[in-house]
C-alpha cells in the first residue's frame, strides 16, 4: 500500500541510507514490447529496483547496520544483470529456464544440481593428430557405474569451470590422461571440446545455487564490495525466478499469438499499480536450509502459474474492445504504444492479485537469501566491516557496460522480453 511504502522511504531518510551511486541507466520502453517492439527488461527495471530496496528493509538490525548504508547502490544496480546481457553472451541463460522443454511437471528426471545436469546434457569430443573428431562421452549414453562416477569428477574439475568459455574448449592433455587412467578410448589428442544443451533453455535455478554459495563465501571473507555485488545480482535472479514467463519456452506468448505479454505482466502492471495498491509488508526473512530445494521450488511454483498468465489474457483480449487495449504514451521524447491503464487494471483483477503475490514473495526470498548466506558464514559482525572502495577501474567497467547496453542488442538468445 502506498502509505506503507512512503513510511519506508521516510524510515530510510531518518537512518541516513546512502552509498556510492553510479549514473542510472536509461529506463527502457518496457511496455512497447506489447505492441511488438523491443527494449523490455525482465520484471522491468522498476520492479527489480523496488524488490531489492524493500528486501533491505526486512533485514535484522545486525545486517541492517551495513545494508542501510548501501541501499541506494543495491537498488540502483539491481538491473546490472540485465545490462550484462548486452555485453556477455553467457549472461542470458542465467535469467530463465524453459521447463517445458524437459517434459511434464514436476520434471523429476531433470537433475537439480548443475554438475549432474551437465553430465546428462553434455557431449565431450577429442580431436586426434589426424584431425579426426571422436565422441568420448555422451550424457545420453551414460549409465550409473564406476565410469560415470569418474566422469563426474572430471566434469567438476574441467567442464564446469569451462562452461562460460565461448569456444567450449577443454585441455587435451588432461582429457587424454583421464581416458588413459580409466581404460577408456585413449588416443593422443591435440584438442578437446564439449557441447551442451542447457544454455539453450536456461540455467536459472542452477545459477542461483552457485550465487548462494558465492555470497556465503563473500560474507565469510568479509569482502564488502563482493557482498554488495553478489547481493544485488542474486536479488535480480531471484526476482526473475518469480516471473512465471521466465520458466517457459513460450516466454513472450510467441507460441500462442500473445507477443508482448511478457512486458505486459512483469513491467506494465507493476509500474501502474505496485506503489499505489500493493502491500509491501512481507515479514522477516527465513533461513534457507537447502538452497537446491528452495530455488527449484521457486521456479516450479512460478511455472504452475504460466497457464493462468496466458489463458486469462487470451480470454480477456477476445472480449475487451480492441480499440481500448493499446494506447499511445509519451516517454521522454518518444511516443510508444503500451497496454491501456484500464485494460491493464482489468487483467490484473482477473489474475486475482498474482503479480502482487509474486512480487511480495520475491522480496522475502531475496532477503532470505542474503540472511541465509550471512547465517551460514557464521554471522560476521557487519558493523565493523570496512566500507567498499569503488575504484576508477570499477567506474570504467560500469561505463563500458552502460555503452554496451545502449547499443540495444542482446547477446545470446535474441528474443527480447
Amino acid at each position: 500500500m502506498r502509505p506503507f511504502y512512503l513510511m519506508l522511504l521516510a524510515f530510510g531518510s531518518v537512518l541516513g541510507f546512502s552509498g556510492w551511486r553510479a549514473p542510472q541507466p536509461p529506463v527502457p520502453l518496457e511496455g512497447c514490447c506489447w505492441a511488438g517492439c523491443s527494449a523490455a527488461a525482465p520484471w522491468g527495471f522498476f520492479a527489480h529496483r523496488r524488490i531489492n530496496r524493500l528486501a533491505v528493509m526486512t533485514l535484522p538490525p545486525e545486517m541492517l547496520v551495513f545494508f542501510k548504508r548501501h541501499v541506494d547502490w543495491i537498488a540502483d544496480h539491481a538491473t546490472d544483470a540485465d545490462m550484462r546481457r548486452y555485453a556477455i553472451p553467457a549472461e542470458g541463460p542465467r535469467h530463465y529456464i524453459d521447463l517445458d522443454e524437459y517434459g511434464s511437471p514436476p520434471f523429476e528426471a531433470l537433475p537439480r544440481t548443475f554438475t549432474e545436469a551437465l553430465l546428462q546434457y553434455t557431449e565431450v569430443f577429442g580431436i586426434t593428430s589426424n584431425g579426426d573428431t571422436l565422441l568420448v562421452y555422451s550424457g545420453r549414453r551414460a549409465s550409473a557405474s564406476d565410469t560415470l562416477k569418474a566422469w563426474r569428477t572430471y566434469f567438476m574439475q574441467h567442464v564446469v569451470p569451462a562452461f562460460t568459455n565461448p569456444d567450449r574448449r577443454l585441455e587435451a592433455d588432461a582429457l587424454s590422461m583421464f581416458l588413459d587412467q580409466h581404460n577408456l578410448i585413449a588416443p593422443a589428442l591435440q584438442a578437446a571440446f564439449f557441447e551442451e544443451s542447457l544454455s539453450a533453455h536456461g540455467i536459472l535455478p542452477w545459477h542461483l545455487q552457485k550465487m548462494q554459495r558465492d555470497l556465503t563465501e563473500a560474507f565469510r571473507r568479509r569482502d564488502a564490495k563482493r557482498i554488495l555485488r553478489l547481493c544485488t545480482d542474486i536479488g535480480h535472479y531471484i526476482g526473475d525466478a518469480h516471473v512465471p514467463l521466465h520458466t517457459t519456452s513460450n516466454y513472450n506468448g510467441q507460441k500462442t499469438g500473445q507477443v508482448g505479454i511478457h512486458a505486459f505482466w512483469e513491467s506494465r502492471i507493476p509500474e501502474l499499480f505496485a506503489d499505489e495498491q500493493y502491500d509491501y509488508f512481507v515479514g522477516k526473512p527465513q533461513h534457507i536450509g537447502n538452497a537446491t530445494h528452495y530455488y527449484w521450488n521457486t521456479v516450479l511454483n512460478s511455472h504452475k502459474l504460466v497457464d493462468s498468465v496466458l489463458s486469462i489474457e487470451w480470454r480477456l483480449r477476445q472480449h475487451y474492445p480492441a480499440d481500448q487495449q493499446k494506447c499511445p504514451e509519451t516517454r521522454g521524447r518518444a511516443v510508444v504504444i503500451v497496454p491501456c491503464p484500464e485494460y491493464a487494471a482489468t487483467y490484473q483483477q482477473a489474475m486475482d492479485g498474482m503479480v502482487e503475490r509474486q512480487m511480495r514473495s520475491a522480496i522475502r526470498a531475496v532477503a532470505s537469501a542474503w540472511y541465509s548466506a550471512w547465517i551460514d558464514a557464521g554471522q560476521p559482525n557487519l558493523s565493523q566491516m570496512d566500507a567498499p572502495e569503488f575504484t576508477e577501474e570499477d567506474r570504467r567497467e560500469e561505463t563500458l557496460l552502460q555503452q554496451q547496453y545502449e547499443k540495444g542488442r542482446i547477446l545470446g538468445r535474441p528474443e527480447d522480453h
